[in-house]
């Protein structure tokens, strides 16, 4: 028990240590946590979808009414959450008006979310993309053909198909669709992103052709149901001594064209360069980039990049680290090219995650796990 204290003791300490400021004036607070934060999930993420419609938390109760899927036609999402976990227990990050609430949950509860990330089948440690009905996520592991721990030789994509009203129950039927690279490559060790093209479901994808080379590759759903891969990247030669891959960073349309553009990170172990591709005609092109920001090493599994919501119709911007983490930069990528709106300064290095809370459409927090298990919080810009 004393050793517990001891541990509480410690964490409560470093949260008392003064607050930084940024060029802005906003201020990177620390959130009072009991335990160390050793992982991050941010809106729309597997767990913290599962958590919002789960029914544990008052602030997590899916509305009245609701459908457990969060994308059903006509349904109300659930609130906008964040959930850390650690050694001995996790905890909801949520807004209430313009203020953080916290509650925390068992270790037991958080256990059960994170296993579900990884479905039966999938790559071992890799995690599913969820977006309603649609899930992708990486099969076949590729240990016995040289492939390195996490990456998959396809793409798997599942899709819940609607159930009619019958006077008995029956399961729900599912159409699944495998997908693979080609070209020698397989799928790299990053978690798949979920879009819309044209108007119809897509996937986005890392792939990995040898210990050093990556690109990016977009699966889309046709007319016809069927799912291709609609686009790939050249590859792209990574820097550091491990080559780490290219790291997807978020797909929205971050220029306001209607259309999702890809922010990916390229050669993250050190001084990363931040990409941002079009997806046109079939065809992905290099819209602009910009160095000097970090994404995760090979074999991380930190989310460390998020989308800014604006409001108002405005497109969003893109949270990140910059190169050795020891910032969080917003930066705006509506003309193509990145240009840093913000930068916040950060008491230790980003290493967990960062993830933006909103309200109504608008960003209203950013937090950032560091890499000393505290969890700190500041005030979009």
């Amino acid at each position: 028990m004393s050793d517990r204290r001891a541990v509480l003791a410690a964490l409560l300490s470093l949260t008392a240590l003064p607050a930084l400021a940024a060029e802005d004036g906003s201020r990177v607070e620390p959130v009072a946590l009991p335990f160390a934060v050793k992982a991050m999930r941010g809106p729309g993420s597997d767990v913290a979808l599962s958590v919002a419609t789960s029914g544990l938390l008052p602030v997590a109760r899916a509305p009245a009414g609701a459908s457990a899927d969060p994308k059903a036609t006509g349904n109300t999402a659930p609130p906008s959450v964040v959930v850390v976990w650690g050694e001995g227990g996790g905890a909801v990050l949520s807004l209430e008006g313009d203020r953080l609430r916290t509650t925390l949950i068992g270790a037991e509860a958080i256990e059960g979310f994170a296993a579900a990330e990884t479905p039966r089948g999938a790559v071992p440690g890799s995690r599913r993309a969820l977006d309603g009905p649609l899930s992708a996520y990486l099969t076949g592991p590729t240990r016995a053909l040289g492939g390195a721990p996490g990456q998959g030789t396809v793409l798997t994509v599942r899709e819940r198909q609607p159930v009619g009203v019958t006077a008995e129950p029956k399961a729900v039927p599912v159409t699944t669709q495998t997908l693979a690279p080609g070209d020698g490559r397989v799928f790299a060790g990053r978690t798949p992103q979920i879009t819309r093209l044209d108007g119809r479901p897509a996937v986005a994808a890392v792939t990995a052709q040898g210990p050093a080379v990556s690109g990016l590759a977009v699966a889309a759903k046709g007319k016809d149901g069927v799912w291709t891969l609609r686009a790939q990247t050249p590859p792209q030669a990574g820097k550091g001594p491990e080559g780490a891959p290219l790291a997807l960073a978020a797909v929205r349309d971050f220029t306001g064209t209607g259309q999702p553009q890809i922010a990916a990170i390229r050669a993250p172990d050190g001084e990363g360069v931040l990409q941002l591709w079009r997806i046109a005609d079939g065809t992905l092109s290099l819209a602009g980039e910009a160095p000097g920001y970090a994404g995760p090493v090979a074999g991380e599994a930190a989310d460390l990049a998020a989308p800014v919501p604006r409001g108002g119709g405005a497109p969003p911007d893109l949270a990140l680290p910059v190169a050795g983490r020891s910032a969080v930069a917003v930066v705006s990528l509506k003309g193509g090219s990145p240009v840093e709106r913000a930068r916040l300064p950060l008491p230790a290095p980003a290493a967990h995650g960062v993830a933006v809370l909103d309200a109504g459409g608008t960003a209203k927090t950013i937090l950032v796990g560091l890499a000393d298990g505290r969890l700190v919080a500041v005030s979009a810009p």
